[in-house]
């Protein structure tokens, strides 16, 4: 039995794009033999502790960010994702290190949906220590292991290897979505349609499951 493609999803928490991709990723595993391995990107490492408002952000008026709430909202509810307006967004570096660390603990991997959850539903400034305690709490891991993890920045150097990657790939918007071929590596960029990542394991020959 050949093993599973592995499929690498580039993607960050404060990206709304990503949380919709993720949405699709899942689908995909039900539906096919893949591992699929998540590598964090740095969208807006610049932002603050405190967070940024999108008006500042993206440079417009409370008419433009009325309007991209809008229209993000609509795309979530198609997809059966909860989602509620945003006005900020946040820096989610320490997020993505806990992340990390999650996936080495059992029933760990459940803390992604969690950040998105924080952030895109619940408006959570998923930097600050308190909030990323309260969703490791949320997912039943150790919050004292957790603060062990964040004091020591003990996965630190697995964020720097995976933004490192994503410069290496020269990917610049998320999500993307890598995988080997048999003609060497393929990729597509961006919250792809369900059909266009069933193309893509097609392409590289990931195998249905039964």
């Amino acid at each position: 039995m050949s093993e599973p493609i592995i499929l690498e999803v580039f993607s960050d928490y404060v990206c709304p794009w990503c949380y919709l991709g993720d949405n699709r990723v899942k689908q995909l595993k039900q539906n096919y033999d893949i591992t699929v391995q998540l590598v964090h990107f740095p969208l807006h490492p610049e932002t603050p502790a405190e967070g940024r408002t999108l008006l500042d952000l993206f440079q417009c008026g409370p008419e433009e960010i009325t309007a991209k709430n809008t229209r993000m909202k609509g795309l979530m509810e198609a997809e059966g994702l909860p989602y509620n307006d945003r006005s900020h967004t946040y820096n989610s570096r320490l997020a993505q290190e806990t992340g990390t660390w999650a996936e080495t603990q059992p029933g760990g991997a459940a803390i992604h949906d969690k950040f998105y959850q924080a952030y895109f539903v619940d408006g959570r400034n998923i930097g600050d220590v308190d909030v990323i305690i309260d969703v490791v709490k949320s997912v039943g891991l150790d919050e004292q292991e957790a603060h062990a993890v964040l004091d020591e920045r003990r996965f630190k150097d697995a964020i720097d290897a995976d933004w490192a990657k994503s410069h290496s790939y020269g990917v610049t918007g998320v999500p993307t979505f890598v995988c080997d071929g048999p003609g060497g590596p393929q990729g597509l960029v961006g919250a792809q349609p369900y059909e266009g990542l069933q193309q893509l394991m097609e392409t590289v020959g990931a195998h249905p499951k039964p």
